[in-house]
């Protein structure tokens, strides 16, 4: 029973194939938009290098002090706002062709 609906459910997604959503055009006077866009993934970016820098140094400095683990999760704060960046422009990318 199980192999003749994994079988049936198989043959339909193979029958229904991808959807080709097609090249898409962005509307008239969206350059400005796009700017904008590429302007706050940088400044995101460019926050994300700051802020991993500056986990580092606090590191160094406080290292004797044994406040590591405080400085170990704001690394991993800065790290995990790296990687939802570096997803959300991967999303965008894909959508702005």
């Amino acid at each position: 029973m199980l192999a003749a609906a994994n079988s049936f459910f198989l043959n339909a997604a193979v029958l229904a194939g991808p959807i080709e959503p097609g090249a898409g055009e962005p509307p008239p006077g969206s350059d400005g938009v796009i700017t904008v866009v590429k302007w706050i993934a940088w400044t995101v970016f460019a926050l994300a290098v700051i802020g991993v820098l500056v986990t580092a140094g606090a590191m160094a400095l406080n290292n004797r002090r044994g406040q590591g683990g405080e400085h170990a999760a704001a690394l991993g704060w800065t790290c995990a706002a790296c990687v939802l960046a570096s997803a959300a422009s991967g999303i965008v990318g894909m959508f702005m062709g």
